[in-house]
């Protein structure tokens, strides 16, 4: 086996094996795992996202290849659930080959410079706690490829014209007139290609060019670099991130920017800037969206906020989730006082997500990729910063509850302990140390959130499964949890 394909079998490897133990496994020992279902003893090593495993059969501990593992999922899960699904399977294949093909194009292209960037562009192993994080929905990888964050991807955007009595938009949108001039009766529409690409054939695509709706202008002059969510772009000489439509598949829904989404946006995020407006925290707001009419999901583009105005002077920011699964210029690999970096850190992601939560009834959607940290020169953190409006709840859509628990997992399970992991990782010494810490922080909040007294003393935490939702093909938002020692509790 070449040295790509060993790498992307152990990257394919990590987050299955995350889900398997998390959903479908119980512990035998100090590193040992039996399989709820088929009572199997699996071996996997006591790190932070471990990479392989080995089977206990009749002639002793056997390695298990990605393969292997894929079969044993689709075993388990057949006898855990009584239901059979044969797509899940070719996803995680298919996720496994797309990371070969990333691995393949970053053997042969130059990292960014930028350390934020690079930091985007650096999650090739992706969500640790998904069968198929990296699945692409079965394309060739030439279709895709040059659009990958993974792969170092920047490309131009497309510009159509919107005929101006089809134009449908809410909020600020002036960023898109920008980019481009379109020709009187009609408004710049700035269109991801391998978006156009997905549509091209689509009946009311051809419908909406042949009436004249929509015409193809140009391209922007400057690249367009795609970042870790895939669909969400930068646009570097004008500071400005678009987030697209992407009728693909990724992790666990089709990528669309939906019109339930699309018609809360601009209430949802002016009450997301309530919370953070003149407090510590970044929000980096949603503005507007843009789209054309009978094509409304399809080409819907969002204007988001872009990070230099918010920026500390000196400051430089970093994907949360990039530190948390490593890459060149990583703060914590160079941290000379983790916990003290640690407590830094959980002094400027805490107080937003919580006092959000506390005085705003606003749930963040605090997971590692809508979260970044700016560091100092010495790479301490003295920033965080929040994206993404389309993941918030409200506690009067949801109730108080259900957004408290959705905010506990996605800050708490999704991205402290997955921090936490990585500092323990890289330094043994301070392991013991990091979760009485993160307690004291909690207990801060005590008296704005009644619900940390809770979380405090409860021997469990929620952790979304999924594996289990996919592999019963529930829908992306109906999420299930699965309880898991609670880190935050004392001894």
């Amino acid at each position: 086996m070449d040295t790509i394909s060993a790498a992307a079998d152990e990257l394919a490897t990590a987050p299955l094996l995350g889900c398997l133990l998390r959903e479908a496994a119980d512990p035998a020992g100090d590193t040992l795992h039996r399989t709820r279902a088929g009572g199997l003893l699996l071996r996997v090593p006591r790190e932070h996202r471990p990479r392989t495993a080995d089977l206990r059969t009749d002639h002793g501990w056997q390695r298990l290849s990605h393969a292997e593992i894929v079969k044993l999922v689709v075993d388990e899960l057949t006898l855990l659930t009584g239901v059979v699904n044969d797509a899940l399977p070719a996803e995680m294949i298919d996720s496994r080959d797309a990371v070969a093909a990333m691995l393949t194009a970053r053997a042969r292209t130059a990292p960014p410079a930028d350390l934020w960037l690079r930091s985007e562009q650096s999650l090739v192993m992706g969500h640790p706690h998904h069968p198929a994080p990296k699945s692409r929905g079965g394309a060739p990888a030439d279709t895709w490829l040059r659009y990958a964050p993974e792969a170092y991807a920047a490309f131009p955007l497309t510009l159509l014209g919107v005929r101006a009595d089809a134009v449908a938009e809410e909020g600020d949108t002036s960023a898109l007139d920008a980019l481009g001039t379109a020709p009187p009766g009609y408004v710049p529409l700035a269109a991801h290609p391998w978006q156009l690409a997905l549509l091209e054939q689509h009946p009311e695509t051809r419908r909406a060019f042949t009436d004249g709706r929509l015409i193809t202008l140009d391209a922007t002059t400057g690249p367009a670099a795609a970042t870790a969510s895939v669909r969400t772009v930068h646009l570097a000489e004008e500071d400005l991130f678009l987030k697209f439509s992407l009728d693909v598949r990724i992790t666990n829904d089709i990528r669309r920017l939906w019109r339930h989404d699309l018609r809360k946006l601009r209430a949802t995020d002016t009450r997301v800037a309530a919370a953070f407006a003149g407090e510590a925290g970044v929000w980096l707001s949603d503005r507007g969206y843009r789209t054309v009419s009978g094509l409304h999901e399809e080409f819907a583009v969002v204007v988001r906020d872009g990070l230099r105005p918010h920026l500390l002077p000196g400051a430089r920011p970093v994907l949360a989730a990039a530190l948390a699964e490593g890459f060149d210029g990583n703060p914590l690999d160079t941290a000379p006082d983790p916990l003290a970096w640690w407590t830094a850190y959980l002094s400027h992601v805490l107080p937003p997500a919580l006092r959000a939560f506390a005085g705003h009834g606003v749930a963040l959607e605090a997971h590692l990729q809508n979260c970044l940290i700016a560091v100092d020169p010495d790479g301490m953190p003295v920033q965080a910063i929040f994206r993404d409006v389309e993941g918030v709840r409200t506690v009067d859509a949801v109730g108080r509850a259900k957004g408290w628990e959705r905010l506990v997992y996605t800050l708490l399970v999704n991205h402290l302990m997955e921090i936490a992991g990585a500092l323990a990782d890289r330094h043994p010494s301070c392991a013991d140390a990091l979760w009485p810490a993160a307690r004291r922080e909690f207990a801060r909040w005590a008296g704005d959130v009644p619900e940390v007294h809770a979380l405090l003393a409860a021997p469990t935490v929620p952790a979304k499964t999924n594996l289990l939702l996919r592999w019963t093909s529930a829908d992306g938002a109906a999420a299930r949890y699965r309880p898991l020692p609670n880190p935050l509790r004392a001894p």
